[in-house]
Protein backbone atom coordinates (compact mmCIF):
# COMPACT_ATOMS: atom_id res chain seq x y z
CA UNK A 1 0.00 0.00 0.00
CA UNK A 2 1.36 3.40 -0.86
CA UNK A 3 2.09 5.47 1.97
CA UNK A 4 0.06 9.01 1.87
CA UNK A 5 2.99 11.56 2.84
CA UNK A 6 0.53 14.08 4.49
CA UNK A 7 3.08 13.82 7.51
CA UNK A 8 7.00 14.50 7.71
CA UNK A 9 7.45 10.64 8.37
CA UNK A 10 5.42 9.56 5.46
CA UNK A 11 7.05 12.21 3.83
CA UNK A 12 10.55 11.66 4.31
CA UNK A 13 10.23 7.35 3.46
CA UNK A 14 8.49 8.77 -0.41
CA UNK A 15 11.23 10.69 -0.23
CA UNK A 16 14.03 8.48 0.40
CA UNK A 17 12.60 5.61 -1.80
CA UNK A 18 13.18 8.19 -4.55
CA UNK A 19 16.55 8.36 -3.66
CA UNK A 20 17.31 5.09 -3.69
CA UNK A 21 15.83 4.77 -6.94
CA UNK A 22 17.20 7.02 -8.53
CA UNK A 23 20.92 8.04 -6.85
CA UNK A 24 22.50 11.37 -6.95
CA UNK A 25 25.78 10.58 -8.15
CA UNK A 26 24.76 8.24 -10.99
CA UNK A 27 21.40 9.59 -12.79
CA UNK A 28 21.50 13.10 -14.92
CA UNK A 29 21.05 16.22 -12.94
CA UNK A 30 17.92 16.81 -15.23
CA UNK A 31 16.52 13.40 -15.56
CA UNK A 32 17.29 13.71 -11.70
CA UNK A 33 15.13 17.06 -11.54
CA UNK A 34 12.30 16.05 -13.95
CA UNK A 35 11.74 12.65 -11.95
CA UNK A 36 11.59 14.76 -8.75
CA UNK A 37 8.88 16.96 -9.94
CA UNK A 38 7.18 13.91 -11.39
CA UNK A 39 7.27 11.95 -8.00
CA UNK A 40 5.43 15.23 -6.26
CA UNK A 41 9.12 16.30 -4.60
CA UNK A 42 8.99 19.80 -6.05
CA UNK A 43 6.89 21.75 -4.19
CA UNK A 44 4.71 19.48 -2.27
CA UNK A 45 2.28 21.60 -1.45
CA UNK A 46 1.20 21.91 -5.17
CA UNK A 47 -1.46 19.33 -6.75
CA UNK A 48 -0.65 15.84 -7.40
CA UNK A 49 0.37 15.67 -11.16
CA UNK A 50 1.72 19.16 -11.01
CA UNK A 51 4.54 18.49 -9.08
CA UNK A 52 3.51 18.06 -5.28
CA UNK A 53 0.79 15.97 -3.31
CA UNK A 54 -1.14 18.03 -2.14
CA UNK A 55 0.96 18.45 1.54
CA UNK A 56 1.18 20.98 3.60
CA UNK A 57 3.90 23.52 2.04
CA UNK A 58 5.31 22.97 5.68
CA UNK A 59 6.58 20.04 4.75
CA UNK A 60 8.76 21.03 2.01
CA UNK A 61 11.60 21.55 4.38
CA UNK A 62 11.38 17.56 4.85
CA UNK A 63 11.99 16.43 1.52
CA UNK A 64 14.40 19.30 1.04
CA UNK A 65 16.43 18.43 4.10
CA UNK A 66 16.58 14.94 2.72
CA UNK A 67 17.82 15.74 -0.62
CA UNK A 68 20.90 17.87 0.57
CA UNK A 69 22.01 15.17 2.78
CA UNK A 70 22.28 13.38 -0.17
CA UNK A 71 24.18 15.64 -2.02
CA UNK A 72 21.32 16.03 -4.84
CA UNK A 73 21.08 18.46 -7.23
CA UNK A 74 18.92 21.50 -7.39
CA UNK A 75 17.29 23.48 -10.02
CA UNK A 76 19.21 26.57 -9.31
CA UNK A 77 16.81 28.77 -7.87
CA UNK A 78 18.23 31.65 -7.89
CA UNK A 79 18.68 31.94 -11.81
CA UNK A 80 14.69 30.75 -12.02
CA UNK A 81 13.96 33.13 -9.35
CA UNK A 82 11.15 34.77 -11.55
CA UNK A 83 9.43 31.71 -13.05
CA UNK A 84 9.61 29.90 -9.17
CA UNK A 85 8.71 33.02 -7.48
CA UNK A 86 6.14 35.01 -9.38
CA UNK A 87 5.21 33.03 -12.83
CA UNK A 88 4.17 29.66 -11.10
CA UNK A 89 2.33 30.69 -7.94
CA UNK A 90 0.30 32.85 -10.74
CA UNK A 91 0.02 29.80 -13.37
CA UNK A 92 -1.33 27.82 -10.64
CA UNK A 93 -4.01 30.01 -9.18
CA UNK A 94 -5.27 31.37 -12.87
CA UNK A 95 -4.02 29.03 -15.42
CA UNK A 96 -6.23 26.18 -17.13
CA UNK A 97 -4.86 22.62 -16.50
CA UNK A 98 -3.35 22.40 -20.10
CA UNK A 99 -1.49 25.86 -19.31
CA UNK A 100 0.30 24.52 -15.91
CA UNK A 101 0.82 21.43 -17.22
CA UNK A 102 2.13 22.34 -19.80
CA UNK A 103 4.77 25.59 -18.46
CA UNK A 104 4.91 24.25 -14.69
CA UNK A 105 7.44 21.71 -14.86
CA UNK A 106 10.10 22.66 -17.62
CA UNK A 107 9.80 26.09 -15.50
CA UNK A 108 10.39 24.50 -12.15
CA UNK A 109 13.12 22.19 -13.47
CA UNK A 110 14.83 25.61 -15.21
CA UNK A 111 14.55 24.35 -19.06
CA UNK A 112 12.72 27.14 -19.66
CA UNK A 113 13.78 30.70 -17.91
CA UNK A 114 10.84 33.18 -17.24
CA UNK A 115 11.06 36.79 -17.25
CA UNK A 116 8.60 39.51 -16.20
CA UNK A 117 6.98 42.36 -18.36
CA UNK A 118 5.42 44.60 -15.92
CA UNK A 119 6.83 48.01 -15.19
CA UNK A 120 7.45 50.23 -17.92
CA UNK A 121 9.18 54.21 -18.78
CA UNK A 122 5.92 56.11 -17.82
CA UNK A 123 4.69 52.89 -15.64
CA UNK A 124 6.73 52.02 -13.07
CA UNK A 125 5.23 52.77 -9.29
CA UNK A 126 1.98 53.66 -10.71
CA UNK A 127 2.24 50.36 -12.61
CA UNK A 128 -1.45 50.65 -13.18
CA UNK A 129 -1.18 53.35 -15.49
CA UNK A 130 0.71 51.30 -18.64
CA UNK A 131 0.30 51.84 -21.87
CA UNK A 132 1.41 48.49 -23.78
CA UNK A 133 -1.53 47.51 -25.93
CA UNK A 134 -2.85 44.28 -26.59
CA UNK A 135 -5.78 44.76 -29.54
CA UNK A 136 -7.53 41.38 -30.22
CA UNK A 137 -7.30 39.97 -34.17
CA UNK A 138 -9.14 36.87 -34.13
CA UNK A 139 -8.10 34.21 -32.17
CA UNK A 140 -4.55 36.37 -31.18
CA UNK A 141 -3.46 39.32 -29.49
CA UNK A 142 -1.39 41.96 -31.24
CA UNK A 143 0.85 43.69 -28.83
CA UNK A 144 2.82 46.94 -29.25
CA UNK A 145 4.65 48.51 -26.39
CA UNK A 146 7.36 48.95 -24.52
CA UNK A 147 8.58 47.18 -20.93
CA UNK A 148 11.58 48.31 -18.59
CA UNK A 149 14.30 47.19 -15.66
CA UNK A 150 13.38 43.31 -17.19
CA UNK A 151 15.42 41.20 -15.49
CA UNK A 152 16.60 37.69 -17.18
CA UNK A 153 14.93 38.81 -20.37
CA UNK A 154 18.18 37.98 -22.43
CA UNK A 155 17.80 34.32 -20.47
CA UNK A 156 14.04 33.89 -20.95
CA UNK A 157 11.97 31.69 -23.18
CA UNK A 158 8.58 32.99 -21.63
CA UNK A 159 7.45 36.34 -20.34
CA UNK A 160 4.53 37.12 -17.77
CA UNK A 161 2.83 40.26 -19.32
CA UNK A 162 0.55 42.30 -18.60
CA UNK A 163 -0.87 45.08 -21.44
CA UNK A 164 -4.44 47.41 -21.48
CA UNK A 165 -6.80 45.80 -23.76
CA UNK A 166 -9.28 48.29 -22.79
CA UNK A 167 -8.11 52.07 -23.08
CA UNK A 168 -11.86 53.13 -22.48
CA UNK A 169 -11.97 51.78 -19.18
CA UNK A 170 -10.49 53.00 -15.94
CA UNK A 171 -6.35 52.69 -15.58
CA UNK A 172 -7.01 49.32 -13.38
CA UNK A 173 -9.33 47.71 -15.51
CA UNK A 174 -9.07 47.31 -18.76
CA UNK A 175 -5.89 45.33 -18.29
CA UNK A 176 -5.39 41.34 -19.12
CA UNK A 177 -2.55 39.29 -18.65
CA UNK A 178 -0.73 36.92 -20.97
CA UNK A 179 2.14 34.60 -21.41
CA UNK A 180 4.57 36.00 -24.22
CA UNK A 181 6.97 33.74 -26.09
CA UNK A 182 10.17 35.83 -26.04
CA UNK A 183 11.66 33.73 -29.40
CA UNK A 184 8.50 35.59 -31.58
CA UNK A 185 9.21 38.02 -33.63
CA UNK A 186 8.58 41.18 -33.10
CA UNK A 187 10.01 40.76 -29.12
CA UNK A 188 13.46 42.97 -29.05
CA UNK A 189 15.63 42.61 -25.77
CA UNK A 190 18.09 45.45 -25.52
CA UNK A 191 20.48 45.77 -22.00
CA UNK A 192 20.71 48.46 -19.61
CA UNK A 193 23.87 48.94 -18.27
CA UNK A 194 23.56 49.56 -14.73
CA UNK A 195 25.82 51.55 -11.98
CA UNK A 196 27.85 48.02 -11.24
CA UNK A 197 29.00 48.15 -14.69
CA UNK A 198 26.77 44.79 -15.99
CA UNK A 199 23.28 44.44 -17.21
CA UNK A 200 21.29 42.19 -15.74
CA UNK A 201 18.12 44.38 -16.36
CA UNK A 202 17.03 45.34 -19.84
CA UNK A 203 14.62 47.15 -21.41
CA UNK A 204 11.95 45.20 -23.93
CA UNK A 205 10.18 46.13 -27.30
CA UNK A 206 7.66 44.58 -28.71
CA UNK A 207 6.04 45.63 -32.10
CA UNK A 208 3.37 43.85 -33.44
CA UNK A 209 4.01 40.52 -31.32
CA UNK A 210 1.13 38.08 -31.64
CA UNK A 211 0.04 36.14 -28.94
CA UNK A 212 -2.69 33.36 -29.19
CA UNK A 213 -5.23 34.04 -26.62
CA UNK A 214 -4.66 30.30 -25.51
CA UNK A 215 -2.20 32.05 -23.30
CA UNK A 216 -3.95 34.37 -21.76
CA UNK A 217 -4.34 34.26 -17.55
CA UNK A 218 -7.62 34.94 -16.21
CA UNK A 219 -10.81 36.75 -18.06
CA UNK A 220 -9.64 39.76 -20.50
CA UNK A 221 -9.91 43.12 -18.10
CA UNK A 222 -9.18 40.88 -15.06
CA UNK A 223 -5.18 41.59 -15.33
CA UNK A 224 -5.20 43.62 -12.63
CA UNK A 225 -6.49 41.05 -10.30
CA UNK A 226 -3.82 38.40 -11.51
CA UNK A 227 -1.01 40.83 -11.11
CA UNK A 228 -1.27 41.15 -7.60
CA UNK A 229 -0.98 37.56 -6.78
CA UNK A 230 2.36 37.92 -8.96
CA UNK A 231 3.46 40.94 -7.04
CA UNK A 232 2.13 40.07 -3.59
CA UNK A 233 4.59 36.45 -4.29
CA UNK A 234 7.43 38.83 -5.96
CA UNK A 235 8.20 40.62 -2.80
CA UNK A 236 7.70 37.69 -0.49
CA UNK A 237 10.43 35.87 -2.83
CA UNK A 238 12.57 38.85 -2.76
CA UNK A 239 11.96 40.18 0.94
CA UNK A 240 11.93 36.56 2.81
CA UNK A 241 13.93 34.27 1.79
CA UNK A 242 15.40 31.32 4.06
CA UNK A 243 18.55 32.20 5.64
CA UNK A 244 20.70 30.73 8.89
CA UNK A 245 21.56 32.96 11.43
CA UNK A 246 24.34 35.68 9.86
CA UNK A 247 23.25 34.78 6.46
CA UNK A 248 23.45 37.27 4.13
CA UNK A 249 25.38 40.38 3.54
CA UNK A 250 25.20 40.83 7.35
CA UNK A 251 27.23 37.61 7.76
CA UNK A 252 30.21 39.42 5.21
CA UNK A 253 30.55 42.49 7.45
CA UNK A 254 30.62 39.93 10.76
CA UNK A 255 33.31 38.08 9.13
CA UNK A 256 35.16 41.23 8.01
CA UNK A 257 35.16 42.54 11.87
CA UNK A 258 35.99 39.22 13.28
CA UNK A 259 39.17 39.07 10.88
CA UNK A 260 40.20 42.58 10.85
CA UNK A 261 40.09 43.88 14.25
CA UNK A 262 42.83 46.41 13.21
CA UNK A 263 39.58 48.24 11.12
CA UNK A 264 37.44 48.21 14.83
CA UNK A 265 36.01 51.52 16.35
CA UNK A 266 33.64 52.03 18.43
CA UNK A 267 31.64 53.73 15.96
CA UNK A 268 31.23 50.84 13.84
CA UNK A 269 30.87 47.89 16.66
CA UNK A 270 27.82 50.03 17.59
CA UNK A 271 26.39 50.54 14.14
CA UNK A 272 27.30 46.55 13.66
CA UNK A 273 25.89 45.57 16.58
CA UNK A 274 22.47 47.39 16.05
CA UNK A 275 22.57 45.95 12.03
CA UNK A 276 23.14 42.53 13.23
CA UNK A 277 20.40 42.57 15.70
CA UNK A 278 17.93 44.14 13.49
CA UNK A 279 18.69 41.56 10.15
CA UNK A 280 17.66 38.60 12.77
CA UNK A 281 14.48 40.39 13.53
CA UNK A 282 14.41 40.14 9.67
CA UNK A 283 15.00 37.09 9.43
CA UNK A 284 13.18 36.00 11.93
CA UNK A 285 9.67 37.65 11.24
CA UNK A 286 10.65 36.23 7.93
CA UNK A 287 10.59 32.51 9.02
CA UNK A 288 6.94 33.22 10.52
CA UNK A 289 5.59 34.83 7.56
CA UNK A 290 6.35 31.27 5.46
CA UNK A 291 4.73 29.54 8.29
CA UNK A 292 2.15 31.91 7.91
CA UNK A 293 1.80 31.38 3.67
CA UNK A 294 1.68 27.58 4.54
CA UNK A 295 -1.61 28.48 5.62
CA UNK A 296 -2.97 30.66 2.54
CA UNK A 297 -2.08 33.04 -0.07
CA UNK A 298 0.65 35.37 0.20
CA UNK A 299 -1.05 38.78 1.97
CA UNK A 300 0.45 42.63 2.12
CA UNK A 301 2.65 41.27 4.80
CA UNK A 302 5.24 40.66 2.57
CA UNK A 303 5.87 43.95 1.30
CA UNK A 304 6.66 45.06 4.92
CA UNK A 305 9.72 42.07 4.69
CA UNK A 306 10.33 43.61 1.35
CA UNK A 307 10.64 47.12 2.66
CA UNK A 308 13.12 45.62 5.39
CA UNK A 309 15.15 43.63 3.27
CA UNK A 310 16.07 46.73 0.85
CA UNK A 311 16.74 49.26 4.19
CA UNK A 312 18.68 46.51 5.54
CA UNK A 313 21.31 45.66 2.67
CA UNK A 314 22.15 49.79 2.01
CA UNK A 315 22.53 49.80 5.31
CA UNK A 316 24.92 47.17 5.93
CA UNK A 317 26.51 47.59 2.93
CA UNK A 318 27.13 51.04 3.46
CA UNK A 319 28.70 50.22 6.87
CA UNK A 320 30.91 47.48 5.01
CA UNK A 321 32.41 49.92 3.05
CA UNK A 322 33.46 52.39 5.76
CA UNK A 323 34.29 49.68 7.70
CA UNK A 324 36.91 48.66 4.56
CA UNK A 325 37.96 52.07 4.20
CA UNK A 326 39.79 52.74 1.47
CA UNK A 327 39.81 48.63 0.83
CA UNK A 328 35.62 49.73 0.16
CA UNK A 329 36.19 52.10 -2.39
CA UNK A 330 37.79 49.40 -5.23
CA UNK A 331 35.57 47.58 -7.12
CA UNK A 332 36.59 44.29 -9.12
CA UNK A 333 35.54 44.63 -12.73
CA UNK A 334 33.83 47.30 -15.01
CA UNK A 335 33.24 44.69 -17.66
CA UNK A 336 29.84 44.87 -19.42
CA UNK A 337 28.44 41.48 -18.62
CA UNK A 338 24.71 40.11 -18.66
CA UNK A 339 25.24 37.96 -15.35
CA UNK A 340 22.23 34.72 -15.42
CA UNK A 341 22.10 35.93 -11.80
CA UNK A 342 22.78 38.07 -8.80
CA UNK A 343 25.56 36.95 -6.53
CA UNK A 344 25.56 39.55 -3.24
CA UNK A 345 27.78 37.27 -1.29
CA UNK A 346 30.31 35.78 -3.76
CA UNK A 347 31.64 39.30 -5.29
CA UNK A 348 33.31 42.32 -3.16
CA UNK A 349 31.94 45.04 -0.83
CA UNK A 350 32.27 47.76 -3.71
CA UNK A 351 29.56 45.39 -5.71
CA UNK A 352 27.21 45.05 -3.25
CA UNK A 353 27.35 48.80 -1.99
CA UNK A 354 26.25 49.56 -6.01
CA UNK A 355 24.10 46.49 -6.46
CA UNK A 356 21.94 47.16 -3.13
CA UNK A 357 21.02 50.24 -4.46
CA UNK A 358 18.73 48.86 -6.61
CA UNK A 359 16.74 46.87 -3.78
CA UNK A 360 14.75 50.02 -2.86
CA UNK A 361 13.59 50.00 -6.71
CA UNK A 362 13.01 46.33 -7.84
CA UNK A 363 10.03 44.32 -6.58
CA UNK A 364 7.96 47.27 -5.65
CA UNK A 365 9.42 50.80 -4.86
CA UNK A 366 9.74 51.55 -1.18
CA UNK A 367 7.41 54.55 -1.40
CA UNK A 368 4.46 52.25 -2.92
CA UNK A 369 5.34 49.54 -0.26
CA UNK A 370 4.95 51.96 2.79
CA UNK A 371 1.42 52.94 0.97
CA UNK A 372 0.57 49.51 0.83
CA UNK A 373 1.38 48.21 4.76
CA UNK A 374 -0.13 52.05 5.77
CA UNK A 375 -3.62 51.22 4.50
CA UNK A 376 -3.26 47.71 3.95
CA UNK A 377 -1.55 46.44 7.08
CA UNK A 378 -1.90 49.50 9.72
CA UNK A 379 -5.48 50.22 8.46
CA UNK A 380 -4.46 53.87 7.75
CA UNK A 381 -7.06 55.73 5.19
CA UNK A 382 -6.12 55.96 1.77
CA UNK A 383 -4.56 59.31 0.08
CA UNK A 384 -7.39 60.60 -2.23
CA UNK A 385 -6.69 59.39 -5.88
CA UNK A 386 -8.80 61.62 -8.56
CA UNK A 387 -7.90 59.09 -11.16
CA UNK A 388 -9.06 55.64 -10.16
CA UNK A 389 -12.49 55.93 -11.98
CA UNK A 390 -11.14 58.20 -15.42
CA UNK A 391 -10.76 56.57 -18.38
CA UNK A 392 -6.89 55.67 -18.61
CA UNK A 393 -7.40 57.13 -22.26
CA UNK A 394 -8.52 60.18 -20.89
CA UNK A 395 -5.45 60.70 -18.08
CA UNK A 396 -2.84 63.35 -18.29
CA UNK A 397 0.68 61.85 -19.57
Amino acid sequence: MTDRPLDAAGLRRRTRRFLAEHPPGSTDRLDFLRARFDAGLAWVHYPEGLGGLGAPRSLQAVVDDELQAANAPDNDPRRIGIGLGMAAPTLLRYGTEEQKRRYLRPLWTGEEVWCQLFSEPGAGSDLAALGTRAVRDGDDWVVDGQKVWTSSAHLARWAILIARTDPDAPKHQGITYFICDMTDPGVEVRPLRQITGEAEFNEVFLTGVRIPDSRRLGEVGDGWRVAQTTLMNERVSIGGTALPREGGMIGKVAQTWRERPDLRTHDLHQRLLRLWVEAEVVRLTGERLRQQLAAGQPGPEGSAMKLAFARLNQEISGLEVELRGAEGLLYDDWTMRRPELVDFTGRDAGYRYLRAKGNSIEGGTSEILLNIVAERVLGLPPEPRTDKDVAWKDLAR
